[in-house]
């Protein structure tokens, strides 16, 4: 999940990688394109590709700055039983400007390819996010809402705060903290921190902890180092 996919978390907390958007000058519409490895896909604080490495890629939309749209495809391993193969992501939003606050309001639609029947898998999500700028650095926080959630488990809430800064001309330190909310007894808190390096304008390696306050779920809610690599166009 991209959500889908913590007590300093990262969801959503990958660093993003600088991009350029492609698009013609003339056109109301910008495009940018994405492409991603890593060692592993973990999605608020817990492996989604069984602990093996992951590779994904999405296309974004933006109009005028305000509307996006955009689709994000990831392979995903939820383990023996489970034919799952992929997890596609719909979303769309809008983000407007309110002072030095960036609002983030939109909806994902997580779709999961293969996926058994009356597993009950796809979800959608609400979201309302933040950020503002502090100094160098960028501090956010977002809620997430689905009034049933992954599995058929029920609504559930997502909390987050989150926040990045650059502390060298190509690195920078990002990290989250969060608490998932489920009606089907499946409450934890998630936490992530890492480095990013922009090697190119268009390539990025990040390297980030992960963890979870409940162990007691399995393996994939255990801590974990992700090396993950992204070029953005």
């Amino acid at each position: 999940m991209k959500t889908l996919t913590t007590s300093l978390m990262a969801a959503a907390a990958t660093i993003a990688m600088s991009g350029a958007a492609f698009a013609q000058d003339e056109s109301p519409i910008d495009l940018s394109f994405n492409v991603g490895a890593a060692t592993d896909y973990v999605w608020r604080g817990a492996s989604q590709t069984d602990e093996s490495p992951q590779i994904s890629g999405g296309i974004d939309a933006t109009v005028g700055g305000l509307v996006y749209a955009g689709t994000w495809l990831s392979n995903v391993d939820f383990g023996s039983g489970n034919d799952t193969d992929f997890e596609l992501d719909l979303y769309a939003g809008i983000k407007p400007q309110l002072g030095p606050v960036t609002l983030d309001l939109g909806v994902i639609y997580y779709g999961y390819i293969n996926a058994p029947t009356g597993s009950d898998q796809d979800f959608i999500e609400f979201k309302v996010a933040g950020s503002v700028p502090a100094g160098p650095a960028t501090l956010g926080a977002a809620v997430y809402y689905s009034d049933d959630f992954f599995g058929g488990t029920g609504k559930a809430t997502y909390f987050e705060v989150n926040g990045s800064t650059p502390i060298a001309e190509k690195f920078s330190v990002s990290g989250a903290l969060g608490y998932q909310d489920v009606d089907y007894d499946g409450d934890y808190t998630t936490w992530n921190l890492g480095v990013g390096y922009a090697l190119t304008d268009f390539l990025g390696v990040d390297l980030r902890y992960h963890d979870t306050s409940e162990h007691d779920f399995g393996d994939l809610y255990e801590s974990r180092v992700v090396l993950g690599l992204k070029a953005a166009f």
